[in-house]
Parts: structure tokens; C-alpha cells; sequence
């Protein structure tokens, strides 16, 4: 005996789509369908007075629906909104065969399915927007049943909520929750608004390879595969910053790229593995001027979500007005961890990480001893934008020495509400120095660190051909709009997050 796989309301739908077939209907026409307006543009030009918008063509989800005999009301959704029909029988069915309103519209239509209508704009003795259905097509039917999202006195009840459900079913999400495809309607124009300000700037869009013999550019732990053909391993990139300086080498003046990179490291409500990344390069520039750069650019793209630098972020208003507070590391560790630990050398920094109760391992070295002073004391208090600076060479391999004290480096990252935003450096372009810097990551290796740094030959050998003083830096686009459109989880910007796969029912 063959058991049916079909819910109640999912085998209804699809003895309706049999009925459709049996009456010579296309439930999946192929044929071009002429949308001619969206429901946006419906509402932004329709004018009562002139009666305009008399022959208007659209298409979308039908969202809900009351039949009334002879005529009906239902709400149609497309891309931009939703709007409601107006259906009279004998409009639709202008002959004898009643069977499009009779037998289609009234029982094998469903919610969720796609239709067509054709017809004209008209505002309902109730006041309310509508267009006035002439024709009626099918497009494409539904099998399964949309969660059913009720909305009363502002309030929204029996939502598709669960957050498993919406990471996995991201296009059910997209169908019944709006603000989700607001968000990223929201990420596209940051991205875009970003990009337009490089291009003011000429600076150059490039693409750099994602499969690496060498992952280099960040401290991370790639995700590693093999390469049949040439039968070598290969590595996921960690990030581009190797090949994009490279193209400075070779004479470009400034060179950006939106990139996806992959590290083989935890997940949680900030991390994914696949993320989005943005990385730029200017020659003849130091992180003086990246921040100056940075500060014009986040404001910009502030401006062109909301109109106004100042952003709603859970309970917080963060203003993301320039200029930002510059802040060196060591002295936010002397203001928030009330400690200075100026000029300790390894074992003084232990010591003060024990005092401090911070765990630590023998992988750490001064570097990232003294990170974690910052990252247990510091991070938290960082709300608005601030540029953290001057950070140890150890934790910052391919960054110049600081002009004014070699145990630190040219470098910041960008704090908004305890989370780092970017990091940028005054890039090291001194090959011996850069060679040396690599030589102690493979060190920090040997003492177990599993993140630090490849030594990249060919990578010297492009410094050795010279590059120019140079800024560079990167930023999280997934971060960026999490904090530009309040959402407190990464998952929640991207389209479709890493999970583990489905449990086979």
C-alpha cells in the first residue's frame, strides 16, 4: 500500500492542478506575461480626478481573498507591495462559460498562487485603491500552503518566525515578511553607494582568485580542497589583500574589490564561514588619510539608507556624523582595563592577563596577549564609530612599522557598538621587513597558533619589484548592514546563512 506524502491541504492543491489540466488551463504557461506597471508606481501615479492608469497589466502572489457570489476581492503582492482586485464574474467571463470565475477562481485558485490581471485603476467606495480586473490569467500554482501572517492594531500574529525555518526556507521568508526584503533591498544600495564613491575616485573594480595555493592576507584558518588535475591542495581565501596589492605593483594607482571569503572557524550571531568583504588599496596614501577616507564613505552610506547619519541599533542611536574618535590601543587599555602596559615584554603581559582573569595559552604571544586585554576590556565600551589605532606588529604582519615607535604599527580598525567594522594599515612594503614578518608567523605556527601566516614567496618577489606608500582597507558588508538596517544577527543579512544540513524526515 502506497502511503501519501502529502499533507490534506498539499494533496487538495494538487487534485486542483489536475483539474486545472483536465480544463485545457496552463497552470505554467511559458509564454512572456506584458507586466506593465508595478504596484508602487500604481500608487505613486494614480489620480482619481483624471482617472488615469485605465489600461494597467500586473502580476504577483495572491495574498488573500473574500467571494462574495458573482464578485470578489482579493490582495495581490508583487516585488514593491500589495494591492487589492476587484473581480466581477461577468467581467472576466464576458460569454456563457462562466468556468475561469465558477470553477477556477473560486475553487482552484489559492493563495500563494501567481496569477496575471489585466484591467484599470479605480479607488472602491470604501476608499480603498484597486484595480478592476478584466482579464485574469494563471501563471503558476502553488503546492504548498504560505504561513499565514495576521496583522491587527499594528501587531503581527502566527508569523513564519522561527529562525531555522526563515534561514532554510529564505524564499518562504521573503514571500510573508516585507522587512525582510527590505533588508536587502538595504544591502544592495550600500553596496551600491559604496561603490559609486570608488568610482568618483576612478578607482579601479577588480576581480582576485578565490582558490589560493597560499591563503595569506588575514590571520584565519582556511577551508582546504584539492585540485584534481594539477593534484595539488588548494585553499578557500581567507582574504584578498596579496593579489590586490599585487595590482598595485604592477602600477594601478587605486584597486577595490566586493569579494566573498571563506575561514574555517566558529559560528555564531556575528560569524558565518562565507562572508562578504570589501577591500581597497590607494597608493601614495597611510591610514591617516584611509580614516578620513572611511569616515566620508560610512556617513555616505548612512545618508543614502536613512537620510540622516544618526541610526536606530537595538536600544542605541549610533551617529555615524564624522569626524570619529581616534583612540591608540594601548591607551584604551589604560582607559577601560585601568592598566598601561606600555613596553611589557611576554611574561609582564602574562602576568597582567592572569591579574585581569583572562585565559591565555602558550600559543600567545605579546601581540595577542595584548589583544585579548583589549577585546576583554575595551570592545564593549566601543558604541560609537571609533578608530581604534596603533597596534602591535606581532598581530599585524603585513602593516608598516610605526613612524614614531617600531614596536607598533600603522594600523586601525573601526569600532561601532562593540564590534569591530574595518581595519585598515599603512601597508608594509618593504620587502625585508615583510620577509621577516612572515618568518615570525611561521614561529607563532610551530608554537601552535593554526592561524597565523603562509610565507608567500612570490608575494615577496612582487615587493622586491617595489610598490609605492600605500593605504589599504577592508570592511565586513554583512557587518555593515547589520548595523544599517538593525538587525542583530548576521543571518539575518544574508540570503542564505551556512547551516547543517536538513534532518530527512
Amino acid at each position: 500500500m502506497e502511503v501519501n506524502e502529502f499533507n490534506e491541504q498539499e494533496q487538495i492543491r494538487r487534485d486542483s492542478l489536475k483539474t486545472m489540466r483536465e480544463l485545457g488551463i496552463d497552470p505554467y504557461p511559458a509564454a512572456e506575461y506584458p507586466i506593465n506597471i508595478t504596484v508602487s508606481r500604481i500608487r505613486e501615479e494614480y489620480d482619481n480626478e483624471i482617472k488615469n492608469l485605465q489600461e494597467v497589466c500586473i502580476a504577483g502572489r495572491i495574498m488573500s481573498r473574500r467571494i462574495m457570489g458573482a464578485a470578489a476581492f482579493m490582495e495581490l503582492m508583487d516585488e514593491t507591495g500589495r494591492i487589492q482586485i476587484y473581480i466581477k464574474r461577468d467581467e472576466v467571463c464576458p460569454g456563457e462559460d462562466k468556468t475561469l470565475y465558477n470553477t477556477v477562481f473560486k475553487k482552484l485558485l489559492d493563495i500563494g498562487d501567481i496569477i496575471g490581471i489585466k484591467g484599470f485603476t479605480f479607488i472602491t467606495q470604501a476608499g480603498e485603491l484597486s484595480v478592476h480586473a478584466k482579464e485574469m490569467t494563471v501563471l503558476s500554482k502553488s503546492l504548498r500552503v504560505l504561513p499565514v501572517v495576521k496583522e491587527k492594531d499594528g501587531q503581527v500574529y502566527d508569523a513564519f518566525t522561527d529562525p531555522e525555518q526563515r534561514y532554510r526556507m529564505r524564499y518562504v521568508d521573503l514571500i510573508v515578511n516585507p522587512a525582510v526584503r527590505d533588508t536587502f533591498i538595504k544591502r544592495s544600495k550600500i553596496v551600491n553607494t559604496m561603490r559609486n564613491f570608488f568610482n568618483e575616485h576612478s578607482y579601479l573594480e577588480v576581480e582576485t582568485p578565490i582558490l589560493q595555493a597560499i591563503p595569506g592576507g588575514a590571520t584565519a584558518r582556511p577551508f582546504i580542497t584539492h585540485h584534481n588535475a594539477l593534484d595539488i591542495p588548494l585553499y578557500m581565501r581567507i582574504a584578498n589583500e596579496l593579489y590586490l596589492k599585487r595590482l598595485i605593483v604592477g602600477g594601478y594607482t587605486g584597486v577595490y574589490e566586493f569579494a566573498k571569503d571563506f575561514r574555517n572557524e566558529g559560528m555564531d550571531r556575528t560569524h558565518n564561514p562565507e562572508f562578504t568583504v570589501l577591500e581597497i588599496y590607494v597608493a601614495y596614501k597611510d591610514y591617516f588619510w584611509m580614516m578620513n577616507f572611511v569616515e566620508e564613505m560610512i556617513e555616505r552610506v548612512a545618508v543614502a539608507l536613512h537620510g540622516k547619519t544618526e541610526v536606530e541599533l537595538g536600544d542605541k542611536i549610533i551617529n555615524f556624523a564624522r569626524p570619529y574618535r581616534r583612540l591608540p590601543m594601548l591607551e584604551a587599555i589604560k582607559e577601560y582595563a585601568g592598566v598601561d602596559v606600555t613596553g611589557m615584554n611576554e611574561d609582564q603581559l602574562r602576568g597582567v592577563c592572569e591579574k585581569l582573569n583572562i585565559h591565555t595559552d602558550k600559543s600567545m604571544g605579546s601581540g595577542k596577549l595584548i589583544d585579548a586585554i583589549f577585546g576583554e576590556y575595551c570592545e564593549e565600551h566601543l558604541i560609537q564609530p571609533t578608530f581604534i589605532t596603533d597596534y602591535p606588529v606581532e598581530t599585524s604582519p603585513l602593516t608598516k612599522r610605526h613612524r614614531s615607535n617600531p614596536e607598533l604599527t600603522e594600523r586601525f580598525e573601526l569600532f561601532v557598538n562593540g564590534k569591530e567594522l574595518a581595519n585598515a594599515y599603512s601597508e608594509l612594503n618593504d620587502p625585508i621587513d615583510q620577509l621577516e614578518r612572515f618568518k615570525e608567523q611561521l614561529k607563532l605556527k610551530d608554537k601552535g597558533d593554526d592561524e597565523a601566516m603562509f610565507i608567500d614567496m612570490d608575494f615577496i618577489r612582487a615587493l622586491e619589484y617595489g610598490m609605492p606608500p600605500t593605504s589599504g582597507m577592508g570592511i565586513g558588508i554583512d557587518r555593515l548592514t547589520m548595523f544599517m538596517t538593525n538587525n542583530a544577527s548576521i543571518q539575518d543579512v544574508l540570503f542564505f546563512p551556512q547551516m547543517r544540513p536538513e534532518k530527512q524526515q
